[in-house]
C-alpha cells in the first residue's frame, strides 16, 4: 500500500478540505506513490520521532500537529524537514480537519470524560463539543475528574463558583471560545493553553475552565490516527510512536 492509499483513508474520516483557512494539513513530505513499510502515528514530528521511526524502519510518520505550519524560506540541515527526507520518511498531518470532523479530537475528548448528549458547540466554529456529566459535581472534584480521565500528571483551573452538569470540550488551544461556552449553558469548559485573562473571564462568567495542556486534550487523537492508518497497512505495519510524549513535563 502506498502513502496515497493512507491519506485516501485518512481524508474519508477528516475531509482536508475542512481546514480553517491559516492551516496547512496534508501530505507534507514525501511521494504519494512510494510504498508504505512502516508507519508511526504521533502528535508533533520531533527530532526523537524521526529518530524512532528511522530506528523501525518506518518511511511514513503520521501526526496531528503539521510539521510544515509556517512557509519556509529555507531548508537547511538542522530543519526537521531536510532529517525527513534524508531519511526518506514521508509525512502526513491532520489538523484542523481532525479537530472538527466528526469522531475527531474533540468528540474523542468528550468520550474520555464520558460526557452524555454529545453535540457541537454552537457559535464554536464547529470545533468545540457540549455534553452532559454522568452526575453533578463541584468545581473541584470537576477539575480532579478531569484529571483522572485524562491520565494527566496535573491541570490548573478556576472555580466558577456553580454546580457542574454540563461541559463544553475543546482540545488543543480553545480559550478564545468562550464566549461561546458561557451562550451554551455550560458550567465548565475543558481546553489547553489558557491565558490568565481568559481563567479571570471565566471566573466572571461563573464558568469552571480546566486547563489540562495542548497535549493533555489532544494526544487521544494519536490512537485514532493509527487506527486509520491500520485499516490500510494491517496493525502490524502500524504504531504509536513510544516517543510521543510532552516536550514540556509537570514535575
Amino acid at each position: 500500500m502506498t502513502v496515497q492509499d493512507v491519506y485516501d483513508r485518512i481524508h474519508r474520516a477528516a475531509d482536508f478540505s475542512l481546514a480553517m483557512e491559516f492551516d496547512n494539513p496534508g501530505l507534507l513530505v514525501g511521494d504519494p506513490a512510494a510504498q508504505v513499510t512502516f508507519a508511526l502515528a504521533a502528535l508533533d514530528v520531533t527530532d526523537a520521532v524521526i529518530a524512532e521511526a528511522a530506528a523501525s524502519g518506518a518511511n511514513l510518520i503520521i501526526t496531528h500537529h503539521p510539521v510544515i505550519f509556517h512557509p519556509m524560506k529555507r531548508v537547511t540541515a538542522d530543519s526537521l524537514v531536510w532529517k525527513l527526507i534524508r531519511e526518506n520518511i514521508s509525512v502526513i498531518s491532520a489538523h484542523t480537519n481532525l479537530d472538527l470532523a466528526k469522531g475527531g479530537v474533540n468528540d474523542i475528548l468528550a468520550q474520555k470524560l464520558a460526557l452524555g448528549n454529545i453535540e457541537l458547540l454552537e457559535n464554536g466554529e464547529g470545533l468545540g463539543r457540549v455534553g452532559t456529566l454522568p452526575r453533578g459535581m463541584t468545581p473541584p472534584e470537576f477539575a480532579y475528574y478531569t484529571k483522572r480521565m485524562l491520565d494527566a500528571d496535573a491541570v490548573r483551573y478556576c472555580d466558577g463558583g456553580q454546580a457542574i452538569e454540563r461541559v463544553a470540550v475543546c482540545g488543543g488551544s480553545g480559550g478564545s471560545l468562550l464566549e461561546a461556552v458561557a451562550a451554551s449553558g455550560c458550567q465548565a469548559f475543558v481546553t489547553g493553553d489558557v491565558k490568565h485573562d481568559v481563567m479571570l473571564d471565566a471566573v466572571h462568567r461563573g464558568i469552571t475552565l480546566v486547563d489540562a495542556g495542548h497535549f493533555g486534550t489532544e494526544t487521544f487523537v494519536v490512537d485514532y490516527l493509527a487506527q486509520l492508518a491500520a485499516e490500510v497497512l494491517g496493525k502490524e505495519a502500524v504504531a504509536v510512536a513510544q516517543s510521543n510524549i510532552p516536550v514540556a513535563v509537570t514535575i
